[in-house]
């Protein structure tokens, strides 16, 4: 099976190559008034790395991932991809925070998407606390404090906090990657499989940090990327992402990992907004909360084959609708067959705003004789290739499908690794943002991804997405010429028509 799925990516891979004409949109005024320009970042892929503090105080050791990426039973597995390459390598920001934070005023951003790491807060078990007191006693205060202090650096600097709640990482007393590895399903602490005891402590966790920075904090995601989860940790664990637990072609653990985000979504939901009341920015609303999901732009490798046409419609029930329909309208799909068959009260209603990460496009070949996950997931009867080619155009088309839920909309992660074409790849997808803007859709912010070059999860630093390049050595950040591009858009209010005028160009895929 594994080798006729790796022959199969080739082939569409080499079946797609060649080159396409887009045309960019002219600009066609300014951005709103308040629109949030900002960086991304993660905790996880910048917070290591400090360059004078001790790593007692700055490596975060407790998380699933750190175990991922530092355990001498997975480096060096060539099926696992991971390089092994030092988080002390990394960006260093959990001790270099304000002066990150001063370049960013300088730069003009008005916003700063970050996340909080559950494995930071509460290293050791806190399962069993089942009051606010309870984990108030287990919370590490130092990473409380600094976390306390970070706020306090954006509040004075005029940045926003856009805070996800669990970015990837879980603590290794909720998901012991590494243990959980041969058999995903037969391990005690199992991550997203075992809901029954992820959703409730997930919750607890996400009112907790409601109630501890709500003061500091209106804008919430719970989830990042929440099928990326699934697709590589339990599904194709690949060269560009390869998580914990790191096992393929894991029908019914996958349909478990999914089912149970969007049920903590809705958990998490539900604590953030009792547990923060307190109106942070003076807008008339204490929190605001959603998800963000990475959305991509999908298409048929055979545009006049039926069943290319159905494993779309698949893909993008499993990868786009299971979470957008079931938040928005409590839709739930038991059986993973590609219908909605159940509705969930406990989960509609449950998105204040959608946050969108978007890329690159995915291009989908039916393989419905093939099933790869059997009879857990009738669905998954696709086989997709996430092509690595910058698609600016598909951005609108995102946009203008995520608009039909009539939310707020946030493109909360947008870049390129392909760093020498980094000005050209940020100035298309505005123009695309921007026109579907025009046609419509309410784009309240964007987050250029990344602020500055991070640990990119298993691949160490061998991405590089960052506004500032990154010295592994010394911690220097230098400005790439992206920056200077996008700091010229925040300061003129969105594109000019002189200087971004509409013109035709020709990509390679």
């Amino acid at each position: 099976m594994r080798v006729r799925w790796i022959l199969a990516w080739g082939a569409m891979a080499c079946a797609h190559a060649g080159h396409r004409v887009v045309v960019i949109p002219a600009h066609s005024g300014a951005f709103p008034e308040g629109f949030l320009w900002g960086a991304a970042t993660a905790g996880f892929q910048v917070d290591m790395g400090c360059p004078t503090l001790p790593d007692a105080q700055c490596l975060d050791e407790a998380s699933d991932w750190y175990q991922w990426v530092t355990d001498p039973r997975i480096l060096g597995r060539a099926d696992l991809h991971v390089t092994g390459e030092d988080v002390r390598r990394g960006p260093g920001m959990w001790e270099l925070f304000e002066e990150d934070v001063a370049r960013m005023e300088a730069d003009g951003l008005r916003s700063l998407r970050l996340s909080l790491e559950w494995s930071r807060l509460f290293p050791r078990d806190a399962s069993g606390a089942t009051t606010p007191e309870a984990l108030d006693a287990l919370a590490d205060p130092a990473a409380v404090a600094r976390y306390h202090a970070h706020f306090a650096a954006l509040r004075a600097a005029g940045l926003r906090p856009l805070v996800t709640v669990n970015h990837y990482t879980l603590p290794r007393w909720v998901h012991d990657g590494v243990a959980c590895h041969p058999d995903p399903e037969a391990c005690a602490a199992s991550g997203w499989v075992d809901g029954e005891r992820i959703v409730p402590l997930i919750a607890a966790y996400a009112g907790w940090v409601g109630r501890e920075f709500g003061a500091e904090v209106d804008l919430w995601a719970t989830l990042n990327e929440p099928f990326a989860t699934a697709l590589s940790g339990y599904v194709l664990p690949g060269e560009d992402r390869s998580a914990p637990p790191g096992r393929m072609l894991q029908g019914r653990a996958t349909v478990a990992v999914l089912q149970h985000q969007i049920e903590g979504h809705a958990a998490m939901y539900r604590a953030l907004h009792a547990a923060d009341t307190v109106d942070a920015d003076g807008d008339g609303d204490p929190a605001q909360v959603g998800i963000v999901l990475n959305m991509v732009d999908i298409e048929p490798e055979n545009p006049v084959w039926a069943p290319d046409h159905e494993a779309v419609a698949h893909f993008d029930h499993l990868y786009h609708r299971l979470f957008l329909e079931g938040l928005a309208y409590g839709q739930w799909d038991a059986d993973m067959d590609g219908t909605f068959d159940t509705f969930r009260e406990d989960l509609a209603h449950t998105l204040d705003f959608l946050g969108i990460n978007y890329y690159h496009r995915v291009v989908v070949r039916s393989i419905a004789p093939i099933a790869p996950l059997g009879p857990s997931a009738p669905a998954f009867d696709f086989f997709p290739v996430f092509a690595p080619e910058p698609h600016p155009e598909g951005l609108a088309r995102v946009l203008a499908r995520a608009s039909e839920y009539a939310l707020p909309l946030y493109v909360t992660e947008n870049g390129t690794q392909v760093v020498e074409r980094s000005e050209e790849v940020l100035l298309e997808h505005l123009a695309f943002l921007r026109a579907a803007m025009d046609a419509g859709a309410d784009v309240r912010g964007y987050w250029y991804w990344s602020y500055v070059d991070n640990y990119e999860w298993n691949l160490g630093l061998k991405w590089r997405f960052g506004l500032y390049a990154l010295d592994p050595v010394t911690k220097a950040r230098t400005a790439r010429p992206v920056l200077e591009r996008y700091r010229e858009v925040i300061a003129d209010g969105g594109l000019h028509p002189r200087k971004h005028p509409r013109r035709v160009v020709e990509h390679g895929d």
